[in-house]
């Protein structure tokens, strides 16, 4: 794409990690570098999700081998996720990876919140905040249709009660369509709200069955321009910030291989993006 990002120069793409799970972090970074992206987005913070723990704060072996496939690739690292306000887990034990993934040069925290107690989210989300400035990281909330904070508002109105400088909001374009957003309400987000969007596109139909929503979105994206929601339509309504390929498709990385998959990404939202919103006004 060759429009104008955040920094004045071309667009920039990273390589989300939930797009390739089952690859370890320095191979990420590795494929990334290989096949175009200017980032990688691992996810240094175990989310729960079985067989998927790259922290590297618990592994001398990883750390030491993602040490060097930064070095070796010269890539930077933009964001790490995935820091989940959930009941019993305390933010402060975040921190190890945290200060890690901050060395390597993130400068950005994915968190989303798992509880429906409202107070301890306000609270607990507060103090990764507090805790992630300690870092210089900007904490973007997500809002994801099979958690507790479930649309794009409650997002908002928990970065407004929080009322910490670094509290950002993180659009994954999956999510804006799956909670029936208005595109119209992205026009009143300030644009200091942004660090990064997740993009993607996916089936048009949105679940009705919880496990159906699951697997879509941890398997079942499409690649942009091949699903049934519209891309181009949010992104145009939101600043130019660094775009994250978040983009698990099971049957494409079966085929392709986990590199053939990356690249098909990052190419075919190149195409999809120059043709829908090359030469229109983007909001800066």
């Amino acid at each position: 794409m060759t429009g104008s990002s955040a920094n004045g120069g071309a667009q920039r793409y990273s390589l989300g990690h939930l797009t390739l799970i089952d690859t370890p972090t320095p191979e990420l970074i590795r494929i990334a570098h290989r096949t175009g992206y200017d980032y990688a987005s691992p996810r240094l913070l175990c989310d729960g999700l079985p067989g998927h723990d790259y922290s590297l704060s618990r592994s001398d072996d990883l750390l030491r081998q993602t040490v060097r496939a930064l070095a070796e690739t010269g890539l930077p690292l933009h964001d790490i996720e995935l820091a989940r306000i959930a009941d019993g887990v305390d933010p402060a034990s975040y921190e190890p990876d945290l200060a890690i993934g901050a060395e390597l040069g993130a400068r950005h925290l994915i968190s989303s919140v798992w509880t429906p107690d409202r107070r301890y989210a306000v609270d607990a989300f507060g103090r990764l905040c507090r805790l992630a400035a300690q870092y210089d990281l900007t904490v973007n909330l997500e809002w994801v249709p099979i958690a507790s904070i479930t649309t794009m508002h409650q997002a908002l109105d928990l970065i407004a009660e929080v009322n910490e400088p670094n509290a950002r909001l993180m659009v994954d374009l999956h999510h804006f369509h799956r909670s029936r957003e208005r595109l119209a309400d992205l026009d009143e987000i300030p644009a200091g709200l942004f660090s990064v969007i997740q993009i993607c596109d996916a089936p048009g139909e949105i679940p009705t069955e919880r496990d159906e929503m699951t697997r879509i979105i941890r398997e079942g994206r499409s690649y942009l321009g091949e699903g049934g929601t519209d891309p181009a339509a949010m992104l145009a309504r939101m600043p130019c910030v660094t775009y994250s390929i978040e983009l698990p498709n099971a049957d494409a990385e079966r085929t392709l291989g986990a590199e053939g998959h990356a690249r098909r990404c990052l190419e075919t939202a190149r195409h999809y993006l120059e043709r829908t919103l090359s030469g229109q006004g983007r909001r800066p």
